[in-house]
This record gives structure tokens, sequence and C-alpha cells, in this order.
């Protein structure tokens, strides 16, 4: 079957201007023009508006999306199955979210208590998941399945005190950190004050704690893009100064 832009618009859901721009942008043309002049799409037009939909329900950016599509090893049916695995995802945090609400609407209306515990656990849940969907492949497979695992659980297990705690640690490195940097000196004690405070966030995520486990991290920091960006987004240079710092402090006695 084919469709006018009006008409794969209004199947779709998406405006005709959407559809005009995805063809000037070239991750969507139109099968051909008629005669009059109109855009006409066929089944495997509808078929990658679909994949594309998919991916921009999931955050990709347009430019990301073009790559991929129109790479020559794009496989539309894998590509599928990772679409519904991120969808049930997506799906298992809002279900945990919503239970959350759930639970603490029950408590309000004092049909049921609710520990202070159990009132973080959605978005706790929320924060496991994202970070096992940027950092999972490469922390599992330099720390294995067990160890991320017992990471998560610890995480799942924090109190509301522990959990505020980790976020004010989180402030006080990027601060503490900031002021290091400015000093150039990855064995000053401001750095070396940074690198405690980073051992005392680690400690409420890692089973146990090792100077080794630390300074592995730390290479990771500068080895990744996507670490080097979070530690990077105010100061370019910060991880590769923590590393080193890292180092400093994993030499000590």
């Amino acid at each position: 079957m084919e469709y006018t832009v009006q008409k794969l618009g209004l199947l779709a859901g998406v405006s005709t201007r959407t559809l005009r721009y995805y063809d000037e942008i070239g991750i969507l043309k139109p099968a051909r023009i008629n005669s009059s002049g109109y855009r006409i799409y066929g089944q495997p037009e509808v078929d990658r508006l679909q994949q594309i939909l998919f991916y921009r329900e999931l955050g990709v950016s347009l430019e990301e999306i073009k790559e991929i599509i129109t790479s020559p090893t794009f496989d539309a049916e894998a590509a599928l199955r990772e679409h519904r695995k991120k969808l049930l995802e997506k799906r298992a945090q809002l279900d945990a979210l919503i239970a959350n609400v759930d639970q603490t609407l029950a408590q309000r209306e004092g049909k049921q208590s609710m520990s202070d515990k159990q009132k973080f656990e959605g978005f706790k849940q929320k924060l496991i998941d994202e970070n096992e969907k940027l950092y999972g492949e490469e922390i599992r497979s330099k720390y294995g399945d067990e160890q991320v695992n017992r990471s998560n659980e610890k995480l799942k297990g924090m109190s509301e005190e522990e959990y505020a705690k980790v976020k004010e640690l989180e402030k006080a490195i990027h601060a503490t950190l900031a002021k290091a940097f400015e000093s150039k000196d990855p064995a000053g004690e401001l750095a070396q004050k940074a690198v405690e405070l980073h051992r005392e966030w680690l400690c409420f995520y890692w089973p146990e704690y090792s100077k080794e486990a630390h300074l592995g991290l730390a290479q990771m920091y500068v080895d990744d893009p996507r670490f080097t960006a979070y530690y990077d987004k105010d100061q370019p240079g910060v991880a590769a100064f923590l590393k080193e710092a890292v180092a400093v402090y994993a030499g000590k006695e």
C-alpha cells in the first residue's frame, strides 16, 4: 500500500512538517514523487518510519538514527529485538515508579504502612537501570557480573540517610576536584582529599574496596569518553587529573 505525506502522517501520528524534514535530512525519503508533485511512500518507508519513531522514543538523536539506519550493516530484525529489550527496561522503570506512587498514596490514605527505605526504591532502581544502559557493558566486562550485581543490590539496600549522603559526596567530590585541579598537583592535599571523598563514595556502592580496583576505575575514566565527559564537563582534563591523584593515593602504604 502507498501513502501520501498527509496519509502517512495521520497513520503514524506525526506532522507532515516532520516527514518533510526527514526527507530534507535524508533519513526518510519517499519512494517516489508522483506526476502531481506529491511525495509517495511505500511499505519500506513505512517500516523505516516505524524504526525512526522507536529510536526517537528511546531518546536517540536524529543524527545518530541516520547513522544507524543508513549503515550497510543495519539489521532491521536485530534492531527490533533491541528496541523491545530497551522498551521493556523502560517499562520496568516506570512500573517501579508507579508502584512507589501507589504505595505512597496508600500510606497517606492510611491503608498501609511504608518505610522510608521503600519511598526511594523506585528512584534507586531507575538509577541502576540508567547506569546499566550507559556503562553496564564496560563495567561488567571489567569487574564481572557478580561484582556489579552485588553493587546494585547494595545500592537498592541504601537507607534514606545513606542515599542523601551519596548525593552530598558527589557534590563534594566535584567541588574539591575543581579546586585541586587549579593547583595542577595530583599529590597535593586538596587532590588527595578529593580522592578520599571518591573512595568514601565508592564504598557506598562496592561490596569491598581495594586501591587496585580504585585505580582501575580511574583509568576507565580516562579511557572511556563517556566517563571522561562526566568529569570534564566543567573543566577539560579533570578526569586525567583524578586518575593521577588516585595513582598517588594507591601508591601510598
